[in-house]
């Protein structure tokens, strides 16, 4: 028997640290093998700025659920590889808008049929077997219960 199903709950996290990274790596692979400069990592930002922009950087850290820290490093980086710009808020100059640079609406055009492509054969994925098509709904309720009460305090409990 593999060494990771073997331990059950007890590396329940990272196995989907794992599963995580291999499906991370398979997307980078298929953006490398396009031709396509774009990292898996950057996607929520890009998915976010390609429904709304100029979005303020704090609503960015916000929707994603990740400190303003990582929101503005990961900014930071977008903006000096040319693909994201920011400019003041005109209400509150404290706050940065954060948006699209013209080589950003470019990559994002050459990225969406990947990210459609993708969808389609997660979905295919999935329906390989039946207890798969509720991993989505699975991963909800555990996020769900853990905001409710978070894992250290069942931990806790238990000890």
């Amino acid at each position: 028997m593999s060494f990771y199903p073997s331990l059950g709950y007890l590396v329940f996290g990272s196995r989907l640290r794992r599963l995580s990274e291999y499906f991370l790596m398979e997307v980078n692979k298929v953006y490398e093998q396009a031709g396509i400069p774009f990292d898996a990592s950057w996607f929520p930002v890009f998915y976010l700025l390609s429904k709304q922009q100029p979005v303020p950087m704090i609503d960015i850290a916000d929707q994603l659920e990740i400190s303003h820290s990582a929101v503005s490093q990961m900014v930071t980086n977008l903006k000096k590889k040319g693909l994201l710009k920011t400019t003041p808020c005109k209400e509150d100059g404290r706050r940065q808008l954060v948006a699209f640079s013209k080589k950003g609406e470019e990559l994002l055009q050459q990225i969406q049929p990947v990210w459609e492509a993708i969808t389609t054969a997660m979905e295919a994925l999935v329906t390989e077997n039946k207890q798969s098509q509720q991993i989505l709904t699975a991963i909800a309720q555990i996020e769900q219960s853990v905001q409710q009460k978070p894992l250290s305090e069942r931990i806790r409990q238990q000890l």
